[in-house]
């Protein structure tokens, strides 16, 4: 993965763009939701959270470890979220989606499963991924019935795996989705976002 490219993905209801220090004003309507960030392991739900969380992100991507977008949702326009490439590993064919918040007014409203198959086509599509990740809090309910819904295969469970923003020591829920698999949730779980022919 070349992070020094600007990649732009882009289907019929979601853009992903990266994100920058530009994009601070834009998240913050939907940001400054201390529901979005309960499960996390950091915040961003007021001023000095959501700058230091981009901060950290565009980081992240000049030191290579995290390739953060920006999630803007086609029907209304609006910057919905964001989400995020990490635990990026192509010499072993595979990476992580995560850091993925969408604002509450943008929640099943199928903006994720566009955005998530975006991240998955290119993983698979472009960078030539074998797996790909993902990750939550066993507290975290919503997220884990999300990825079962978009197809991912629950694997298990990291037990006392990382530190939350709170300081809480969190249980770690991994899914993944493998390349033979993706072929077939392209025509099922995201057939609406697939290009036509």
């Amino acid at each position: 993965m070349n992070f020094a490219q600007d990649i732009l993905l882009e289907n019929n209801r979601a853009q992903l763009r990266p994100l920058t220090a530009d994009d601070f004003e834009a998240l913050q309507p939907v940001a400054f939701d201390p529901e979005l960030w309960q499960f996390t392991l950091t915040r961003g739900d007021d001023r000095i959270g959501l700058a230091a969380y981009i901060a950290a992100a565009v980081q992240g991507r000049e030191q290579q470890q995290r390739y953060p977008f920006v999630i803007v949702d086609k029907q209304t326009n609006r910057v919905a979220g964001s989400s995020s490439y990490y635990n990026i590993y192509l010499d072993d064919a595979r990476l992580s989606i995560g850091y993925t918040w969408v604002g509450t007014d943008f929640q099943r409203s199928g903006l994720n499963r566009a955005a998530k198959h975006l991240l998955f086509r290119h993983a698979f599509d472009v960078l030539g991924c074998e797996r790909v990740e993902l990750e939550t809090d066993t507290h975290n309910l919503k997220s884990q019935a999300a990825m079962r819904r978009m197809g991912a295969t629950e694997e298990g469970t990291l037990r006392s795996h990382r530190y939350t923003q709170g300081g809480r020591r969190r249980d770690t829920v991994i899914f993944s989705v493998l390349k033979p698999e993706w072929h077939q949730l392209r025509t099922t779980t995201f057939q609406d976002f697939e290009p036509h022919a």
